[in-house]
């Protein structure tokens, strides 16, 4: 049996500690050590280098060694091919996007993602590059079914979706995809690998903003896709080697430290936010709730199926009140702090006003204004007792 082939017989907990990771055959250290260098030795005739080339170390823009144990990682924990990281989550989804479209290219895409897709691919890279695109809500198969052209070359999906946590059937979306001789990327930030594994489900690609929950302690940025080595070849010399989107070395070892705890943090995180929405749905303040672990949610049971084991750190509510009375609300909490971002450590909240340009994408509830609210790993008694005295601040 291959070292591949064992490590995919281990659970995920054991491969989040030891996949990517051996002992240091320089000094024997038992983790990885950061390696610094932005350049590494040469052959003996450095003349027949590649100076384009991932493969080996050569020069780090072309990719060094913490970055490929990272994608060791990421490629088992998402049970995948091959993985490649970039600078950032943008930077993974930009890179993905530019290496795979053409001009004449079409593009469906989620009606609520990530703001940085809603600019990609509805304004610069259709104004740009020419790469037709149409936004779909991607919760209604059928709809997706129906934007599908004959030059669909995409499918680019997020679920949950950020902010409203709407959930797109990854399998349907699929095979619909492949049907139309097209591919499926899935944006999993919100839910992680250790909640939901979109390649397992048929997608072909698998984008992380590492800088979320597999870090997991807001210090570092990074992003990640992973899929079959066919693709990654190409974004690995077209989005890494000739744009120059690499990660630093420190940051993808960060990273790596980071990600040995994610399903610890990942049980926290599910658990705190389930009954934080549960207490929330019961407040007269409140004028909605949107997490997917809710049962009055209506996409939990397709969120049932495909998150293996729960439905992630974020959810969004609203207000039964005006604009000022969301910043007063903000500003009475004690431990809750007011930034953006998601999968810290600490509990984050940011409130999403009113004029917001995608604001006619997103369901009704929401066009009042509304937070995100990013569950930490605190206590939750002290979370739900730092949102009541909030509440009974602004009267509510």
């Amino acid at each position: 049996m291959s070292e591949k082939e064992f490590e995919k017989e281990l659970g995920f907990q054991t491969r989040s500690v030891h996949a990517g990771n051996s002992p240091d055959p320089a000094t024997g250290a038992i983790q990885r050590p950061i390696t610094m260098a932005n350049s590494y030795v040469l052959p003996y005739d450095p003349s027949t280098v590649n100076w384009s080339t991932a493969e080996g170390n050569v020069y780090t823009r072309n990719g060094g060694a913490n970055q490929k144990y990272l994608q060791e990682k990421l490629a088992s924990l998402e049970g995948g091919e091959d993985c490649v990281v970039l600078g950032s989550g943008v930077a993974a989804l930009s890179g993905l996007f530019f290496s795979l479209l053409e001009s004449g290219d079409h593009v469906v895409f989620s009606s609520v993602t990530y703001i940085a897709v809603y600019r990609l691919l509805n304004e610069l890279f259709n104004n740009k590059f020419k790469v037709e695109t149409t936004i779909v809500n991607t919760t209604d198969p059928d709809a997706v079914r129906a934007a599908i052209r004959p030059n669909t070359k995409l499918i680019h999906i997020e679920t949950p979706g950020n902010p409203t946590l709407e959930i797109s059937d990854i399998r349907k979306i699929a095979e619909i995809a492949h049907e139309n001789g097209a591919l499926l990327s899935v944006d999993n930030t919100f839910a992680s690998p250790f909640n939901q594994r979109p390649i397992e489900l048929g997608a072909d690609f698998s984008i992380e903003s590492l800088t979320k929950y597999i870090n997991g302690h807001g210090d570092a940025m990074g992003g990640a896709i992973i899929g079959k080595k066919e693709y990654l070849d190409i974004i690995r010399a077209q989005a890494q080697v000739n744009l120059g989107a690499t990660i630093s070395p420190f940051n993808a070892w960060l990273i790596m430290r980071g990600s040995v705890t994610l399903p610890l943090r990942m049980k926290q995180h599910n658990e705190n936010t389930l009954k934080i929405a549960q207490w929330l749905e019961a407040q007269p303040g409140v004028s909605f709730v949107a997490y997917p672990g809710l049962e009055s949610n209506k996409g939990h049971e397709i969120a049932k199926s495909q998150m293996k084991n729960g439905f992630g750190g974020v959810l969004s509510f609203g207000l039964k009140a005006d604009h000022d009375t969301y910043n007063k609300f903000v500003s009475n909490l004690k431990i809750i702090t007011s930034a953006v971002s998601l999968g810290h450590d600490g509990t984050l909240i940011v409130f999403l006003g009113e004029d917001d340009e995608r604001q006619y994408l997103y369901p009704e509830e929401f066009h009042n204004g509304f937070f995100r609210l990013s569950v930490g790993l605190e206590d939750s008694e002290d979370l739900i007792n730092d949102l009541k005295n909030a509440f009974n601040a602004v009267g509510l």
